[in-house]
């Protein structure tokens, strides 16, 4: 894919930009600074708290890197008539109605940062299957309440073919953002890298709410690393019913515990646990954050389309079900304390 409008675009950086960032949370915001401050031509969809806050003091970064730079933004996504890049980096609530507006623009390929594995079905149907690509991020951030986005994790932001293999565009896409500072590849097996993600994060993500602790101590807990295993069988069983290939390249080896015994995918678990009290002690999933800070949770798009296509697959996920309910009466509760 040729990117054609950096530079000799003949309307403004806000109708046509190279990249379009819908979203400008945490990893939305890393991702448009980095870009910005690269030279690229980018600009940020988002609603108008926002909006205020980057006018008045562009997208700030801080943690792993330290700048700010000046970014156009747009509250009215169908002002942009085409962009070659459309990244998604909202909270998955509401994203059907958020690309509504953009279904007119002239996108040159899409992909998603956000969680779960049905985020892909979104762009496909607003934009066409050819146009959208997957993809996964190991990159952490937290949107500050000033507005700075606090940069923390800087692995890799994957990206490639929901068909499989390694395109062209695939590899300029993240080479771009890889060279801008935010480390990325394309990778020839996405939706693979994708379910094995969402095979842990099923479960981690319930867990981090219900338990309102640091990720290394439910992990270490021999009965909460049952539970760990248990979901991340029932995902598995999910993907194969599906014919979708499973990786071990993954927050935990995911192939490999669908195919051990429970005792030896416990372990698995422990260990991981083990690794993040060592190495990240203070690490919280960003659905916790989320919690904490009274925010809506991203668990019907997640878990529980999850479960409804369990139901539709004919496969029992009754472990992955009863989180997904215990995390939606927990979230009732706390609403009506408020």
């Amino acid at each position: 894919m040729q990117f054609k409008y950096a530079h000799d675009m003949t309307s403004s950086v806000e109708n046509s930009p190279k990249f379009a960032i819908l979203g400008a949370g945490a990893l939305g915001s890393i991702l448009g600074a980095h870009l910005v401050r690269a030279g690229h031509s980018v600009v940020m969809l988002v609603r108008e708290r926002r909006a205020q806050q980057i006018r008045e003091g562009g997208l700030r970064v801080k943690g792993l890197v330290d700048f700010q730079v000046e970014v156009p933004v747009l509250t009215d996504a169908s002002q942009l008539r085409k962009a070659d890049v459309l990244v998604v980096a909202m909270k998955t609530t509401g994203t059907a109605a958020a690309l509504q507006p953009l279904r007119n623009a002239r996108i040159g390929a899409a992909f998603s940062v956000q969680n779960g594995v049905f985020k892909d079905d979104e762009l496909v149907d607003a934009f066409g299957r050819d146009r959208v690509l997957g993809s996964l991020a190991n990159t952490s951030g937290e949107l500050l309440a000033n507005g700075d986005a606090l940069f923390t994790r800087n692995v890799d932001l994957q990206v490639g073919e929901l068909n499989g293999g390694l395109s062209p565009r695939a590899k300029e896409i993240t080479s771009t953002i890889d060279a801008a500072g935010v480390r990325s590849t394309a990778v020839p097996d996405i939706v693979s890298l994708e379910w094995s993600k969402f095979a842990v994060w099923a479960s981690y993500m319930p867990l981090s709410v219900a338990t309102r602790s640091a990720t290394w101590k439910y992990l270490l807990d021999p009965d909460i690393a049952i539970i760990v295993a248990r979901v991340v069988r029932e995902i598995g069983a999910m993907a194969r019913a599906q014919s979708i290939a499973l990786s071990d390249d993954s927050m935990l080896p995911v192939k490999s515990m669908c195919e051990e015994t429970e005792d030896q995918a416990v372990r698995r678990v422990l260990q991981a646990g083990e690794t993040f009290r060592t190495k990240a002690p203070e690490h919280r999933m960003s659905s916790l954050q989320d919690f904490n800070a009274g925010r809506p949770l991203e668990l019907e798009d997640t878990i529980g389309r999850a479960v409804r296509k369990a139901a539709e697959l004919g496969v029992a996920i009754p472990v992955a079900e009863s989180l997904y309910r215990l995390v939606r009466g927990i979230e009732k509760i706390a609403e009506k304390k408020e």
